[in-house]
This record gives structure tokens, C-alpha cells and sequence, in this order.
């Protein structure tokens, strides 16, 4: 099942695969106040990404946009890589499901290692602010970047793609 917590917390239950370490130094990086990363991160306009290059098979999607209401979200999982999904600004809401308690929508997107899902209901439902991490695991169908509130909120985050041993 999912990990969920602060960054502290995660990095002491991850892996020791090379995909992890490289994940773990470089979310630490990131979170840094004043580094590079964060400053890259910071720039990113609203509703863009970059895909930056890890070590031990791993990369990463730093992102800046808005939250959406659930009914515009999606779930999804993924077969080949790891989510290490990590807030650095603002606010969001993520839910998990076990992939056994839900049936696929539509094939698998091989090229986009995607599984898209259906709305889902007796989900886990978990609020995420700056430094809180959530890993997704192959059986672990994710619906991120939901609004906490009312209202949408600017979020800046790193997903990082941590290959499958």
C-alpha cells in the first residue's frame, strides 16, 4: 500500500534501490530553501511542466497548476514506475484505492506506462501541504491534485518516476 507522510517520515520506509536514492536526493534538494531546484520549480508558469533527469533509472515532473473539484479528476496507476509524489507550494487533495477493489477503464497505455480508472468510491482520502510526500506503488490507483477547499489553489510539486525492481 501506499507510503504517506512528511518527507522525513517517507524517506526512512523507501527502498534502498538506486531509483529511490536518486529520488531521495533529489526531493531533499528541492525542498531545500533557497537552491536551484526550488527556484527552477518557482518559475514554472501555471499549468506547465519539466521533466528533469534522475540518476538509477528515475526522472522527475516538476509541475506548477491548479487544483481541480474531484468530478474533473481522474485515477490512474502505473506499471513500471513508482510514484514519489511530493508538494512544495500550496495545497491538495490526493485519494488511493488497492487496485483489486476497482476495475480498469479501457486498456493500459504501455507508452504512457497508464492505467486509467472510473470514480471510485471508499477511497483513502489524504490533504497534502509543502513538504508532504505520498509513494504510489504499482497496486496503488492514485487520483492527485484535488482542491482542499472550495476554491482552486496553485500548487507546485515534483512527481518522481522511480522505476519498478
Amino acid at each position: 500500500m501506499a507510503i504517506l507522510g512528511s518527507f522525513a517520515t517517507v524517506r526512512s520506509q523507501v527502498p534502498a534501490t538506486p531509483g529511490f536514492a536518486a529520488a531521495i536526493a533529489y526531493v531533499e534538494a528541492l525542498l531545500a530553501p533557497g537552491s536551484a531546484g526550488r527556484a527552477r520549480l518557482a518559475a514554472l508558469a501555471p499549468g506547465t511542466s519539466a521533466r528533469i533527469e534522475l540518476g538509477g533509472g528515475a526522472f522527475a515532473m516538476e509541475q506548477a497548476y491548479l487544483t481541480k473539484p474531484r468530478a474533473e479528476g481522474f485515477f490512474e496507476s502505473h506499471r513500471r514506475h513508482i510514484d514519489v509524489q511530493v508538494v512544495v507550494e500550496g495545497e491538495e487533495v490526493m485519494e488511493v484505492i488497492d487496485a483489486g477493489r476497482i476495475a480498469p477503464a479501457g486498456p493500459f497505455q504501455e507508452e504512457r506506462d497508464f492505467q486509467a480508472y472510473p470514480p471510485a468510491t471508499g477511497t483513502l482520502v489524504a490533504r497534502f501541504g509543502p513538504g508532504d510526500v505520498a509513494v504510489y506503488f504499482p497496486a496503488d490507483v492514485h487520483q492527485p491534485s484535488l482542491r482542499a477547499g472550495e476554491a482552486a489553489v496553485l500548487v507546485r510539486k515534483t512527481v518522481v518516476k522511480v522505476p519498478v525492481a
